[in-house]
Formats: structure tokens, C-alpha cells, sequence
């Protein structure tokens, strides 16, 4: 198992520098720069042409992008423009919310997926199979911000059931109510992803059950009168829970990267709202770091997948 690690841990490194250079050509490719904003009536062209002098934009862009990536190194990932504040300090005070946010939607998703795509799987063909593909047709064709938008009128509007915006209330005080506050603020959000997130899961694992109910080693069990029971919990799910657990490292940091919508819908200060107002505002500062991080947390989710499936099935094993 520690070869498959080595060996992915290596191939991430050039990976790494390939997309780091994706995304410094990408966002200078964007039109506009931080201090387009900036000129109106009272703001003169050399006022702003000064300004892109002291901040290095005039550099050849190979120069700025050996800069960036040596400062960076050291984790230093320059001054938002827009906040006047280190990058690495905006993206530590939204990362605290973003995770909490994606541990509960990720909880929700296993919760709700799995004995989905169980009893899809168990009666398959049934009025049961059928409920659970509709609502996998309708999970994978609602677009997420209408989905989003429902939900926020429905059970924020007309129920006032949940908050819509914000991740803890003014009134909270002390440790306690300041978690059941943050607590609060997230169920609404991250009931709404999971029940969206989790259709890829539940059809993996009903096509798992299906395709193991016609191997031959559950024939072979069933013929020796081993009861159905046991056939199913023992042979089928198990088999079938291993694309599941392959996904599982792909679901956890999709999800980190993944929750730009509803941020930015229910106004939740997350890193994915922090990098729609990067994209507005065109700061490039904060909008590679947070790309960069993004595409880092793929390639982590991608050796976690592997890393969990060699400990369950051992056939993929390098010797």
C-alpha cells in the first residue's frame, strides 16, 4: 500500500506545477486587473498606472508567475486587493466555515444515500426502484441554484424554519451557543447539497447490488442453502460498497470545492463565496490561491480514493 501512496504522491508533483501554471495564465487572460475599479472623476491614468507598477502587473508574466510560485513556497500568497489583508489569513477565516459546512453535507449524503441505493438495489424493479430513479433524474436535471433558491423560500420564507443568509446569529454567546448557532445556520444549506450530491452515490451502489446479485459466488451461496439475509449483507453489499468507497475521497473534497452555489446563495461566508467576490473584484491574488487550492484538494481527494480502496481491496496493490 505504501508504493501505491509513493507512486501517487509523486505523479501529483508535476500535476501540481502544470496546473499552477493553468491557472496564472487563466487569470491573466481575464480582462481588467484589481485597479480597473479604481479610476473614475477623481482617480488620474498615472495615479492607477503607478499602482500597477508597485504591484508588478507591468512584469513580463513568466516573471510574475516564478514570483508568485517562490512566494508561495515560503506561504506567502501575496495581499488581497480588494481587502487589503494576506490571502492565507481570508481563506484560514473561511475555511473554518466552509469545512463545517461540507463535514455535515458530506454525513448527509452517506445518511440519505446509502439505504437509497440499498433498497433500490434489494427491489430492484419495484414501485421502491422506480421512486428512487425519478428522484435521481430530478437530483441530476434541477439545476443546483434553483434547487437552492426553493429551498431558501420554502423553509426560510414560508416556514421560517431555518435562516437564509449568514453562518451564526449576532445573539449567540458562549461556546456552546456559538456551535449550536454555527450548527443552525448550516442544516438548511447542507441538507440542500446532500440531497442534491447524492445521486451519483445512490446509482452507483444500486448498480453494484444489481450486477453482485448475478455472480456466481452468490448462486454458489445460495445452493448451500445459506440464508438470503446473510447472502446479501455478506456477499452482495459488502462487494457493492466498494465503488462507494472509492468515491468517498473524490465526495469529501469535491464537496470543499463544491459548495460555491450555496454559499454564495444563502450569502454563508465560505471560500466559495470568497472566490465569486475574487472573480468580481478581479483579484488575482485571491482568486489563484483559492483556485489553486481547489485543484490541490481534487488531486488529495484523488490519493484518498486510492488510499482507501487498496485497504478494501487489496487486489489493486502494488507489490
Amino acid at each position: 500500500m505504501w508504493k501505491t501512496i509513493l507512486r501517487r504522491v509523486i505523479l501529483m508533483i508535476p500535476q501540481i506545477i502544470i496546473l499552477s501554471l493553468f491557472i496564472f495564465l487563466l487569470a491573466k487572460m481575464m480582462p481588467g486587473d484589481p485597479f480597473t475599479g479604481l479610476i473614475n472623476g477623481k482617480t488620474s491614468a498615472a495615479q492607477i498606472a503607478l499602482l500597477r507598477k508597485e504591484a508588478g502587473l507591468n512584469d513580463p508574466w513568466y516573471i510574475q508567475y516564478v514570483r508568485w510560485v517562490n512566494n508561495a513556497l515560503h506561504g506567502n500568497f501575496g495581499m488581497s486587493y480588494q481587502y487589503n489583508r494576506p490571502v492565507i489569513e481570508l481563506i484560514s477565516e473561511r475555511a473554518t466555515n466552509t469545512l463545517y459546512l461540507s463535514i455535515l453535507s458530506v454525513l448527509l449524503t452517506y445518511i440519505i444515500a446509502i439505504p437509497l441505493g440499498i433498497w433500490a438495489g434489494r427491489y430492484e424493479g419495484s414501485w421502491i426502484d422506480n421512486s428512487i430513479q425519478f428522484y435521481n433524474f430530478i437530483a441530476l436535471s434541477v439545476p443546483p441554484f434553483v434547487f437552492y433558491l426553493l429551498g431558501i423560500a420554502l423553509f426560510g420564507f414560508v416556514w421560517h424554519w431555518f435562516p437564509t443568509s449568514g453562518s451564526i446569529s449576532v445573539s449567540a454567546s458562549g461556546g456552546f451557543g456559538i456551535f449550536l448557532s454555527r450548527l443552525y445556520h448550516i442544516i438548511l444549506p447542507s441538507l440542500l447539497i446532500a440531497l442534491l450530491s447524492n445521486a451519483g452515490t445512490v446509482q452507483y451502489l444500486r448498480s453494484g447490488i444489481v450486477d453482485n446479485k448475478l455472480e456466481d459466488y452468490v448462486k454458489t451461496a445460495r445452493s448451500k442453502g445459506v440464508p438470503e439475509r446473510v447472502v446479501f449483507n455478506r456477499h452482495i453489499l459488502r462487494n457493492s460498497l466498494l465503488p462507494v468507497a472509492a468515491f468517498l475521497g473524490n465526495v469529501i473534497t469535491g464537496l470543499l470545492g463544491g459548495t460555491i452555489f450555496a454559499e454564495t446563495i444563502f450569502a454563508y461566508p465560505g471560500m466559495g463565496k470568497l472566490f465569486i467576490d475574487s472573480v468580481s473584484a478581479r483579484d488575482y491574488t485571491v482568486m489563484t490561491s483559492l483556485v489553486l487550492l481547489y485543484g490541490c484538494l481534487t488531486l488529495l481527494g484523488n490519493l484518498l480514493s486510492d488510499i482507501i480502496m487498496s485497504i478494501v481491496d487489496p487486489r489493486i496493490r502494488i507489490d
